[in-house]
């Protein structure tokens, strides 16, 4: 059988209740009598030529204490920090698997100790949250007790019934436990901290015998799924709101909405050469796609703009995943004039909204390509029209979406008038020494946006990875609505598209939402401050690698009609840097997501 997940055959880390392990270092198949092999599940209820595949899935449990390392959970801890015993740190935050892993994580490490000394336990659980780096339910010491796992007196995983949880033999100090009899397996809290074992037979329909022997596979030990703490939405507008985003609702009033923007990553991209830091496991689609999809559903935003979102990922994933929490989805895929790989995993830019909050009015889809050859015509000589068009042809696109609020505006210019909301969503070329290229995209793209705010007085957002740090010239754009003629950037420009300079202009009234850390009052603002930069009025980063780190992403409002009201916080530099860099098993993109919360406000007259 090819691993129908992806998994990594030398780990496998569960997301509990969300992905499931599968078979991977060897294929599980069928000889057929016309020679062919079938790696198609052979359900005892559909036998091929008279046989069928049976699997299962074991838990070994020793009967020996392990503890685990809380560095790399995987391994088994070799030695313990005394501080931590005696600060009462939970122990599962002492262990180590090595001097050299407590060496290097002592950085950090310590921080447990300071913290621990200033602590308060006011309500019995705070250790765990401030400690807890893995879920609470990952435990230090996996105990050799049966009484954990003896007691589930049954159990189902994937389409198996239920059946007895069953030991089926002891050996060596070991114990099997009989978890799972389908193809794929999905771990539970019993399970961490232990090895898996997979087995699967032919068995012969008639007799209902074993053909030869089982094929077994042992995985690592199941480690827990990595818990980032929860990033806060913090209060610009000087009300004392600061708080953590949770399932039980928003801070907000009924007369805001939130908006979120996340390049997620793309799979076809995510390769282990890029990111050889981020652990193989940790890299992979399968676990990449639940750790994003939880992150994207707990910030519980309106509208949600994504970027580099694969064109079979949107329609088997995003899509169905996110249309459970209530979410309508739209997407523009990227074209294919340079792109050479399968159309069906080329990424663009995905688009979802609350259908309780907003309605969907209409729909533009911008096309750089088309751009091109409609700006080669007129502006370029025929001679140069095929150097033109290899410079200007990208595949990028942008996604326009206008909605229609469904909620109350308190505040708008009229109570009782339609409240229309225009959404941009982009991701700009990439290729850094293509400066022209970037400033005639985005430039396109406002266009556009003007024309559409020309033709309805209309509320903008701008949102997307720019691939243009603050200060280029893309940025000035939008940001100042004009590019300084002197800019370096514009020195870039081979084909004579930037010129005269003075047409790089816009008349959008366009603040980038997280300046607002910067000019906002309110509690929790000095920590926000201090990851800006306030030279720009722009975060420090929202893209961390092991080679580059700064801003790239950015939310983009029209400053009169909407006033920011909170944001979501920003993330510390030394805290991702634990893990080297982005993505890691915490955070399953190379960017970090923007959250802003809006207010409609009566347009400023001009």
């Amino acid at each position: 059988m090819a691993d129908p997940l992806g998994l990594c055959p030398d780990r496998i880390a569960n997301h509990f209740k969300d992905i499931s392990c599968s078979a991977a270092a060897f294929t599980v198949g069928l000889d057929l009598i016309d020679k062919t092999f079938t790696t198609d599940d052979v359900p005892e209820s559909a036998p091929l030529d008279g046989h069928f595949l049976r699997y299962k899935w074991y838990r070994i449990q020793s009967d020996r204490k392990v503890a685990v390392c809380s560095v790399h959970p995987s391994e088994q801890a070799t030695l313990q920090c005394l501080g931590c015993v005696k600060a009462k740190i939970p122990v599962a935050k002492s262990y180590h698997c090595s001097p050299k892993c407590f060496s290097d994580a002592w950085q950090h490490h310590r921080v447990l100790h300071d913290r621990a000394a200033s602590a308060v336990n006011e309500n019995g659980n705070e250790e765990e949250e401030i400690f807890g780096r893995f879920n609470s339910t990952g435990a230090g010491v996996i105990s050799a007790s049966l009484t954990g796992s003896a007691s589930s007196t049954s159990l189902i995983n994937g389409s198996t019934p239920l059946y007895p949880t069953a030991v089926t033999q002891r050996s060596g100090g070991e114990t099997w436990f009989e978890v799972g009899r389908s193809k794929t397996y999905t771990p539970t809290t019993d399970d961490i901290g232990h090895v898996l074992k997979f087995e699967c037979v032919v068995i012969d329909a008639e007799t209902k015998l074993p053909v030869g022997h089982p094929n077994t596979l042992l995985t690592s030990r199941v480690i827990p799924a990595p818990s980032p703490s929860p990033r806060r939405l913090i209060s610009v507008g000087g009300a004392d709101m600061m708080g953590q985003l949770d399932s039980d609702g928003r801070l907000s009033s009924s007369g805001t909405f939130t908006v979120l923007s996340y390049n997620i990553l793309s799979d076809s991209y995510a390769s282990s050469e890029l990111y050889s830091y981020c652990p193989s496991w940790a890299l992979s689609w399968p676990y990449r796609r639940q750790n994003l999809l939880r992150e994207i559903v707990g910030y519980r935003a309106d509208i949600v703009c994504l970027q580099e979102v694969q064109c079979d990922h949107f329609d088997e994933f995003f899509a169905p995943e996110l249309d459970k929490h209530g979410y309508q989805a739209l997407y523009k895929r990227k074209t294919n004039e340079v792109y050479s790989g399968n159309i069906h995993t080329i990424d663009g830019c995905a688009t979802f909204f609350r259908r309780d909050r907003f309605s969907h009015v209409k729909k533009y889809e911008v096309e750089f390509n088309k751009a091109a050859q409609s700006l080669t015509e007129v502006a370029v000589q025929t001679t140069q029209k095929k150097v033109a068009l290899n410079r200007l042809v990208k595949d990028n696109v942008a996604l326009i979406v206008v909605l229609e609020a469904k909620f109350t505006n308190q505040g708008a210019d009229n109570p009782g008038k339609r409240q229309l909301l225009c959404v941009a969503n982009t991701h700009v070329n990439v290729q850094q020494e293509l400066k022209d290229v970037k400033i005639w995209q985005v430039h396109t793209l406002l266009k556009g946006l003007e024309k559409i705010a020309a033709s309805a007085d209309i509320p903008m957002l701008v949102c997307g990875d720019f691939n243009s740090v603050p200060g280029s010239a893309p940025h000035s754009l939008l940001a100042m609505g004009k590019v300084d003629p002197l800019h370096p950037d514009l020195l870039v420009d081979p084909l004579a598209i930037l010129r005269p300079h003075s047409k790089l202009t816009h008349q959008l009234p366009l603040v980038s939402a997280y300046s607002a850390f910067l000019r906002g009052i309110g509690l929790g603002l000095e920590q926000q401050r201090r990851r800006m930069d306030p030279a720009t009025n722009e975060p420090l980063f929202t893209n961390c690698t092991r080679d580059f780190i700064g801003t790239l992403d950015y939310i983009f409002y029209t400053a009169d009609s909407l006033t920011v009201e909170s944001l979501l916080e920003l993330l510390d530099e030394d805290s991702l840097r634990k893990d080297t860099a982005l993505p890691s098993p915490e955070w399953s993109s190379d960017h970090i997501a923007l959250l802003a919360e809006f207010r409609c406000v009566p347009r400023t007259r001009h």
